[in-house]
């Protein structure tokens, strides 16, 4: 039987298997796998790479990197993904929850709110993540994958948020009939055309039902323009993500269907990334002759 192998000695074979797969993170991506398959946070792994692995802890870190040489994304092989401070279990029938959505979140809890819908919700991630820091809110998520849905619902019970989300099958509104202050999403806006580009991580393993529309990226936004005013209350918001050349398209698709305020919000690198917008109040004052 062959003596125990460091920790490190594993690493450093894990991180040239990845390079030699073409995986441009390869050094991050190892360590991350590597302290999964301890039972460490990463954070901790420098603490313990002079540690003999052992053969249950060597197989799994082996099984790990052979998935992320064929381009398995991490969270993936793992199972979650931190977004907005919170651990999200994820697997192939959702998107990997990106650092980008957290500007959508963060505009989400600019202002309050106490009832919520997040379309093509996924993982739960946008959902949740405002529910969690909007204590007196609930809200809906609702997607057209059930089994996205089940995972929206794993993620809502281990983060203690169950008693206030509700998660529903539905075609955008089709199944919606509630009304909403807020109204959240992150939809399929690749274009068809765009898709042999992606990397092969979303490519080959990310669902493509949640990445394109099958046409020009803007067909979902379409939907969610022309539903959203008779699922908001007046006064009420709604947040978009976009890709990055979408947003004047996505701007005038809610101007035209009345909304105000309507503004575009860039991400880290300054490209536009979210579309905000707001359903006009009717108030009228009382001595305004117009009025009666």
């Amino acid at each position: 039987m062959s003596a125990p192998q460091s920790a490190a000695y594993a690493l450093r074979g894990g991180v040239a298997a990845l390079k030699a797969a073409g995986i441009d993170s390869a050094a991050g991506d190892a360590r991350v796998l590597l302290a999964d398959s301890m039972g460490l946070a990463p954070d901790r792994l420098t603490l313990h790479l002079q540690d003999d692995l052992q053969t249950a802890a060597r197989a799994r870190f082996d099984a790990h990197i052979r998935a992320r040489a064929a381009h398995q994304p991490v969270a993936q092989i793992i199972g979650q993904r931190l977004f907005w401070g919170r651990s999200f279990i994820v697997t192939r029938d959702t998107l990997d929850p990106r650092p980008e959505t957290e500007i959508l979140v963060a505009e989400a809890l600019r202002r309050p709110f106490v009832k919520m819908l997040d379309l093509g919700t996924g993982t739960g991630c946008i959902l949740l993540s405002c529910l969690g820091a909007m204590p007196m809110a609930v809200g809906v998520g609702a997607d057209v994958s059930a089994a996205a849905l089940q995972v929206a619902q794993r993620n809502a019970q281990a983060l203690g948020l169950g008693r206030r989300a509700r998660f529903q099958r539905s075609d955008w509104f089709a199944a919606i009939t509630d009304r909403f202050d807020l109204i959240v999403s992150n939809p399929p806006y690749i274009a068809l055309a765009d898709m042999a580009g992606l990397a092969l991580d979303v490519q080959n393993w990310e669902p493509h039902l949640a990445l394109t529309d099958g046409g020009d990226g803007l067909t979902a936004y379409r939907a969610i323009a022309a539903g959203a005013g008779a699922r908001l209350i007046e006064g009420g918001r709604i947040l978009l993500e976009i890709g990055p050349t979408q947003g004047a398209a996505v701007s005038q698709l809610l101007a035209a269907q009345g909304f105000e305020s309507v503004a575009i919000l860039p991400d880290f690198d300054g490209r536009d990334r979210v579309v905000c917008a707001q359903k006009p109040r009717s108030d009228v004052p009382s001595d305004n002759p117009s009025a009666a």
